[in-house]
């Protein structure tokens, strides 16, 4: 049993009259890979930008690593959003430069040996990659850092497939061991291989939070096979067709 990461109790958030998370009770312990995973407008996005501090929630309460959100947390989350948001101006080497200066547990030699791993040339700017590899440089920069909990939202939607298994093995590698990784992701089949538990989101509610392997044990199914199945039960049942 690793420490508690985060903990969440009876989370609330809503845009307007719409619900976006509705009561979330969640524990993440360290050392685990875990998938949160659920069709679009299940609550994604929201529940990792409450974590990250972005957002506050209207209801409940969220402790992370044995804190409330403030400017202790935001010093031990590693955040990747699902969109570029770099000026593209900018080289390689200057976000990494970026990242050294305002984030202390950011690792330099890393970042630059991820890089080489991957071909990109650290004096290239921005606004020459693909999309690709500007997804690749913000994973690079984000897993350089010795975080308490990742935050990693659709880290490899913009990869080609054949990236993808790498990317996936440069997380493995390269978390910090006594830290917690959060991946939300749609790309199921993919990811589900690094994961250690899997959280099933729809409506801003959890209706499940396993272990993958048990859930596959239990099911007879990947992780990928049960996640369809539910959501197209769930779907159905709800009168979406």
């Amino acid at each position: 049993m690793g420490t508690l990461t985060v903990q969440c109790r009876d989370l609330w958030k809503s845009y307007g009259r719409t619900p976006a998370l509705r009561g979330v009770n969640l524990d993440l312990e360290s050392g685990r890979i875990i998938g949160l995973l659920g069709p679009n407008g299940s609550g994604k996005t929201t529940l990792i930008k409450i974590l990250n501090g972005l957002l506050k929630p209207e209801g409940g309460a969220l402790r992370i690593a044995g804190h409330e959100p403030g400017v202790y947390t935001k010093s031990v989350v590693s955040y990747l959003p699902d969109k570029p948001y770099f000026s593209d101006w900018m080289r390689v080497m200057d976000l990494i430069g970026l990242f050294r200066d305002f984030y202390e547990d950011f690792d330099e030699e890393r970042a630059a040996g991820m890089c080489a791993a991957l071909a990109i040339d650290p004096r290239l700017r921005m606004k020459s990659l693909s999309k690709g590899t500007q997804e690749k440089v913000q994973l690079i920069l984000v897993m350089s850092r010795r975080a308490k909990l990742y935050l990693l939202d659709e880290p490899i939607a913009g990869v080609d497939p054949a990236a993808r298994d790498f990317i996936l093995t440069t997380i493995l590698n390269n978390y910090n061991p006594e830290a917690t990784v959060l991946i939300s992701t749609h790309l199921i089949a993919d990811v589900e291989k690094v994961l250690d538990e899997v959280i099933f989101l729809q409506n801003g509610q959890i209706l499940c939070h396993e272990s993958a392997e048990e859930l596959r044990q239990k099911e007879g199914k990947s992780v990928d096979e049960v996640f369809r199945e539910r959501f197209r039960m769930n779907l159905y049942e709800g009168g979406v067709r």
